[in-house]
Formats: structure tokens, sequence, C-alpha cells
């Protein structure tokens, strides 16, 4: 790849106004929205595609997850890597064209195989979309506002989910469920040209408390690795992130089929209800921890781990209660509330590490956060659901998914335990910084 072609346009932060910033956040939660959307399809249209294609709860899992997740979790890092050398706003351009024009061919998909090649082709592209937002988001908005911006930005998967929920079963209920993969593929081709075209590259480092000079990226590719996981803190925030998410994707990649084949939902209640809950519910939660994280972790930098924990935990009894009733309409009633909770640990962790590492390392530092996020939650958490359906499925029959959820269950205990400590190193942390001044001063 010739790196000249990716060197960084002219700054533009200095000049950047409120009313630039707001457009480039909402152009970089516009591409997420797409990013989300098409990583949800397959799982939105479950059970059309399961029917055409003829394919097990336990290969929609490997699909939605393992699959996905080995090239995304992967190719993540390298490509952060280069974008901290080069120009981020290119290469999350050229990731949106890529997992855009992927996405169309899984609507050709003709057998399972090909559909597999066709999702990891996504994987891939969208491998280059969230690492560098997360790190123009840090160099466009000041410390003391990047809780709010990014709980504004990780709106995309909330709206991505809504969108493609009734998007998707929309248009796969009227004519085919082809259809809706080829339109969005197109879109999200337009929308790689527009973000190349409108989005300016910011100056590295311009709201830190260093000279410019020190946020050029001087790290390599190793020492890098070595930094982040060499960190106990931000080791355990990946790991806790990646517990938290394993309950999000095994859940979420599941629910449409869950509520179709379990409690009696259509596609077309789907497009309407089903999409209504995941907008409000997930968007609502992502944007209310922003805002809590920015008024408590000022305070006290634990607050981001210890809001994530007690949202799981107020979680739970609500998924249980999802899981066990039959109607549909109080099943979603009742999963409206873990999808507001279920999500609190995003913005908070994301923030988190955005904060705790050198500018120039911004990139690579979100890569390696979704490396362990990512391969745990969406590489491990539908594949465990989709593995215990089909092993319930003998003694159980239609309620395996049911059975395959309460095995679920327990993650939100070993994610909040994690979280909890968390909270318990940030705080010694801190501590240990304090002492530090404290000493230096005298």
């Amino acid at each position: 790849m010739d790196l000249n072609g990716l060197q960084d346009r002219p700054a533009a932060s200095h000049t950047t106004g409120r009313d630039k910033r707001g457009l480039v956040l909402g152009m970089l939660c516009f591409v997420y929205v797409l990013n989300f959307l098409d990583r949800q399809l397959v799982s939105i249209l479950a059970k059309p595609i399961q029917d055409s294609l003829r394919i097990s709860d336990s290969q929609l899992g490997r699909i939605t997850g393992f699959y996905f997740a080995l090239f995304y979790c992967f190719i993540a890092i390298p490509v952060g890597w280069l974008a901290d050398r080069t120009n981020r706003v290119k290469v999350l351009s050229m990731a949106c064209g890529l997992w855009s024009a992927a996405t169309a061919a899984c609507g050709m998909a003709a057998n399972y195989g090909q559909l597999v090649v066709a999702r990891m082709t996504v994987g891939i592209g969208e491998a280059g979309g969230v690492p560098p937002s997360y790190a123009i988001i840090s160099d466009t908005y000041p410390r003391e506002q990047r809780g709010t911006a990014m709980g504004i930005f990780n709106l995309g998967p909330p709206l991505g989910s809504a969108l493609g929920v009734a998007f998707g079963a929309s248009l796969a209920a009227a004519y085919d469920w082809r259809i809706p993969f080829h339109v969005v593929g197109a879109v999200g081709v337009l929308t790689a040209i527009i973000v190349y075209l409108v989005i300016p590259e910011p100056e590295r480092g311009r709201f830190d408390p260093v000279p410019t000079s020190a946020a050029t990226p001087t790290q390599s590719f190793g020492s890098a690795i070595r930094a982040f996981f060499g960190n106990r803190v931000l080791a355990v925030a990946a790991l806790a992130s990646g517990a938290a998410n394993f309950i999000t994707y095994g859940l979420s990649n599941f629910a449409t089929l869950f509520l179709m084949r379990e409690k009696g939902m259509t596609l077309e209640d789907v497009a309407i209800w089903y999409a209504l809950a995941v907008g409000l519910g997930m968007g609502a939660g992502i944007f209310v921890a922003g805002r809590l994280i920015d008024r408590f972790a000022v305070k006290n930098k634990a607050a981001y781990a210890s809001i994530p924990a007690l949202s799981l935990l107020l979680a739970l009894p609500f998924f249980l209660g999802f899981a066990m009733v039959d109607r549909w309409e109080i099943a979603l009633a009742l999963l409206f509330v873990p999808l507001f909770l279920n999500s609190f640990f995003l913005p908070a962790t994301v923030t988190f590490v955005q904060g705790e590492v050198d500018p120039g390392a911004r990139v690579i530092s979100g890569a390696l956060l979704l490396l362990v996020m990512n391969l745990v939650g969406l590489g491990l958490g539908p594949t465990f659901v989709g593995m215990a359906s089909d092993y319930f499925r003998p003694e159980h029959g239609e309620h395996a998914l049911q059975m395959a959820y309460y095995a679920l269950a327990p993650m939100y205990l070993v994610a909040a335990l994690l979280f909890v400590w968390l909270a318990r190193l940030i705080h010694k942390s801190e501590i240990g910084r304090a002492d530090a001044s404290t000493l230096g001063r005298q």
C-alpha cells in the first residue's frame, strides 16, 4: 500500500467550530449506523435466510459471530496501526466502501459457503471503521465533552439495528431477503465517497496536555501492542467489555429469530415493534450513559467502570423475564430494559481508553480494545447461543433458544464482577498518581 497517498491533509482542527464539529460527528455516526446495519442484517433476516439456504442455528451463530469476528478483530490491529501513521479519514472511507460492496455481495449468495465468504469480507472492511472514528472524535472534541460525543457516536449500533430491523424486515416481507443487502450496500458505497470529500483530518493531540509534536506516533507495531496489554487497567477494561459484549451479541443476534419462532411475532411485527424497542432502548441507554460519564467520571474516574457494573446487575432480572414469558408483547416490554442498560459499558470503556493512551496511539488502542471486545463478545457470544440452542433442541424442541438464553444469563454476573474489578484498579491507579504528584511537589 502506498503510504504517501494516505498522508494527512492539512489539519483543519484549528478552525473547526461547533457547526463543523457537529457535521463531523454526525457523518461519523451515520457511517457507524451503516457499519452496524450491515453487520446485523443477517441476524435480522435470520428466519428467511435459514428457510432459503437451509442453515442451522449453530451455522447461523458462527456466521454472525465467529467467522465474522475472526477477520473483523485481527485485521483491525494492522489497520489501526496504519491509520495512526497516515490519514485516518482516508482509511475510514476505503473501509466503508469495502464493507458496503461486500454487503451487497451477501445478497447474491446461493449457498452457505458463499455467504460465509461475503460475511468475512464485510468483517475485513468493518475492521477499518470504528477505531479511526474513535481517534477522529478524540481529536475533535476536548476531554470534558468526549463522553457525550462518544455517546452520540455510539448511537450507531442502536440506530443501525433499528433501521436494519424496520428497513430489512419490511423489504424482506414485501419482496425478498436479498433486496436489503443490495440497497444498503449501494448506500454505503456512496457514503464512503462523501466521507472522503467532507470530513477533515484533525490535528493529532490538539486537546491533550502534551505538545503537538509529542502526538506524532513513534511506537512500533509490536511495542504498541505490548504497551496496551502491559497496562493492567487497559487489559481488564478490554476483558470486561468483552464479557459485556458477549451478552449483547448473544442476545441481539438471535432476538428476532427467538421472537418469531418462540413468541409468535411476524416480520411485519418485527419491522415495527422490535425496531422501535431497539432504537429507543439502546439509543437512550447509550446517550444516557455518555451523559452520566461526563457528569461523574470528572470527579471519580472509577465511574467509568462502576456505572457499567450497576447497569448489568439491574438488567439481569428483566432479561430472564424476557426469556420466560409466552406473549411477545410482554417479552418485548421486558426486553426494553436490557436494551437500555446492556450498552452502558460501551461509551464508558471507549472514552476511558481513549483518554488513557497517547494521542498518537489512539487508533491502534481502539483497535486493540475492539479486538478483545469483539473476539470475546461478537466471536463467542452468538456462537455460544447457537450451539446451546442446537444442544437443547432434542429435549426442549421449539423452546431450545429459550434454554440457550437461560445459559447466557450467568454472563451478566461475570461481566459485572469484571467491571467491579476494573473500578478498584482505576481507584488504586488514581491514588498512586496522587501520591506521586505529592512527592513530586515536595
